[in-house]
């Protein structure tokens, strides 16, 4: 195979990459869209409590933590694309680590709507729509957690180097995709209920 063909097939190759990554976005943007119109469509139709605004509380410091792993990310990407792979590493951690952080506050607001307020997903049509929509996110942002820790252990054993930043570039269209859904879910759950903010 000459050099010009091996170079056009591996264009075709990244450029099937892109497609496919941006048709996943596309596919989960209309599932996310489905699961926000419900929120809209049944919020304040509840016949009983609790309700959002006597239950929710704004979540700043997940939403800090979840947008700013987009930057950390691009970061990542950036380092790997010039062989500097222990700062790639670490950039990755990083985004892991505030993904997982994000993760963990909504464990603990779960936790404390459940336990202390009795809202769950069978309570009324807030709950059901509330943990679908909220919990549907969580569930990427937790693929995605995965994925960059198996990324993570690749690199740590030499398996991802330069040439892969495509790859990993991929990857980070996804985690943005991630982070701007999460800008709609906080508006129509959190924002919408509960402004003013003070």
């Amino acid at each position: 195979m000459s050099e010009a063909v091996a170079v056009e097939t591996q264009e075709s190759r990244w450029n099937r990459g892109k497609v496919g990554t941006l048709c996943l976005i596309m596919s989960e943007t209309t599932f996310f869209s489905i699961f926000i119109v419900a929120y809209l469509f049944y919020t304040g139709k509840s016949l009983n409590g609790p309700y959002p605004v006597e239950v929710l509380e704004w979540p700043w410091l997940a939403t800090a933590c979840l947008l700013s792993s987009s930057v950390s990310v691009v970061l990542a990407v950036k380092f790997l694309e010039k062989g500097v792979i222990p700062i790639f590493i670490a950039f990755l951690f990083i985004t892991a680590l505030l993904g997982s952080i994000f993760l963990g506050f909504t464990a603990f607001e779960w936790y404390g709507l459940i336990f202390e307020h009795g809202l769950t997903i069978r309570t009324n049509l807030f709950g059901s729509t509330f943990y679908s929509l909220v919990g549907f996110h969580a569930a990427h942002v937790t693929i995605g957690v995965l994925i960059m820790l198996l990324i993570l252990v690749l690199s740590l054993g030499g398996h991802v180097r330069s040439e892969h930043s495509h790859r990993v570039d991929m990857f980070s269209w996804y985690w943005h995709f991630v982070d701007v859904v999460w800008i709609f879910v906080f508006t129509v759950v959190y924002a919408l209920p509960l402004w003013p903010p003070f």
